[in-house]
């Protein structure tokens, strides 16, 4: 058992698990992605520069979020941990706090209550991951977890077209409240419809007199995540798709109502609809060209993320270019889709690089490089740029900020055909 790191299915049904971990990172992603449909309304009621906005939109989330992840994370890989609790409690604290958002009355009190949902968030896609790696054959768990990340396109589609329909309607702090406070009865649905699927191998563990795997420790663990090449580029890679993903998202949303002119709910019923459909068709259809012709050639896991950053490039700088907004809509939901090929051959290439008893820390170190560095940086690097290029751009210096991202995302795809080449002597290579 220890060397496999296969573990018993107990009284879980796979599909089960999967479809309401789904559930879980939808609501994960709209709690977090909402504040982007719902900034320029804010900006304007708390009267907040740009960046202002990137530091709402992205460290306040994402600091004590990375910071978390780590401990957490070694706190998941631990035998006696009950992983569906972690995950239920995580659920009921960031919803919470995305409730709290719509009761600020000032800039510092909505940093503060941002600041709550990343620490919420901390504790579920760590746990997530390893409970799929636990459950699904490696064969098949580059399409599980590309299924589990939909949660990602799902979340920032539904927080978009919701939020911006509610801010038109209601305004951005019942947009708040109407998002945040379902996640609290989704926590207990959880927790009364999963068990632990360890608790099963402790059992069968006992009964066959076997030890239990021993808990590596922070070193040994550390050295054996580090030690895999290919993890390293995958973690360049996956951290500068972060940047500008989570960078261009935000500003994207503000471009559209400053430039073209479109209300927050226009914005979240077309770009949200829209950009949201692209990226499930690719989140989709990136688990799949992995799995199919991974199982030939394990170089070709990262094939597609690879070659759909480089072609996303030309389409996000026309997208950006044209005058006309329906155009640009449609455009960006080409780089959309390419962009989005790489979440499920990123997170199935992790589960599959380290130890089964440091997956889930290895998860919690790309998420960690990811958020602090993509989705806490990347909003607010590109409000600091916007801000100074106003003096000579004025209302278009969104737009001159999202030409250089743009071309940017040529560094995530050289990354990517970097850590393809080593897939074949690396992946797997634990089980």
């Amino acid at each position: 058992m220890a060397s496999t790191g296969a573990i018993p299915r107990a009284e879980n049904s796979p599909r089960l698990v999967l479809w309401l971990l789904l559930i879980v990172y939808i609501f994960n992603f709209i709690d977090r992605q909402i504040v982007n449909i719902l900034a320029e309304p804010i900006a304007r009621d708390l009267d907040l520069s740009d960046t202002q906005i990137g530091l709402m939109t992205g460290i306040a989330f994402a600091l004590l979020y990375t910071m978390l992840g780590l401990p957490i994370a070694r706190y998941s890989d631990r035998p006696s941990t009950n992983r569906i609790g972690l995950i239920a409690v995580s659920l009921t604290v960031w919803s919470a706090m995305t409730a709290l958002c719509g009761m600020a009355q000032n800039f510092t009190q909505l940093l503060l209550a941002r600041i709550g949902v990343g620490v919420g968030e901390a504790g579920c896609t760590p746990a997530a991951h390893s409970l799929i790696a636990d459950i699904v054959p490696k064969e098949r768990r580059a399409s599980a977890l590309a299924f589990y990340a939909l949660g990602i396109p799902v979340g920032t589609l539904l927080g978009m077209l919701i939020g911006g329909q509610l801010a038109d309607r209601l305004g951005w702090r019942e947009a708040f409240l109407v998002v945040g406070l379902p996640g609290i009865g989704l926590a207990i649905i959880l927790m009364l419809l999963l068990r632990e699927p360890r608790r099963g191998a402790v059992m069968i563990a006992a009964r066959a007199s076997v030890a239990p795997p021993r808990v590596l420790t922070n070193r040994e663990a550390l050295t054996a995540i580090l030690g895999s090449r290919a993890f390293v580029l995958l973690l360049a890679a996956g951290t500068a798709a972060s940047f500008l993903g989570y960078g261009k998202t935000t500003w994207i949303t503000i471009f559209f109502q400053r430039t073209h002119g479109l209300s927050p709910g226009e914005v979240g019923l077309w770009f949200g609809l829209g950009g949201g459909l692209a990226g499930i068709a690719g989140t989709f259809l990136g688990g799949w060209l992995a799995d199919r012709y991974g199982a030939k050639n394990r170089r070709h896991v990262m094939t597609a993320p690879a070659i759909g950053m480089a072609l996303a490039v030309p389409f996000s700088f026309a997208a950006f270019f044209t005058s006309d907004w329906l155009l640009a809509l449609a455009l960006l939901m080409v780089p959309t889709l390419l962009n989005t090929l790489y979440y499920g051959p990123t997170y199935s290439s992790v589960q599959g690089l380290v130890r089964p008893e440091a997956r889930a820390l290895a998860t919690a170190i790309l998420l960690f490089c990811q958020n602090l560095i993509g989705l806490g940086l990347g909003p607010l690097f590109f409000g600091m740029l916007s801000d100074g290029f106003k003096p000579i751009a004025g209302e278009e210096s969104v737009r001159w900020v999202l030409y250089g991202a743009s071309f940017l995302g040529l560094i995530p795809a050289y990354f990517f055909w970097r850590c393809s080449l080593r897939l074949n002597d690396e992946l797997d290579r634990h089980l």
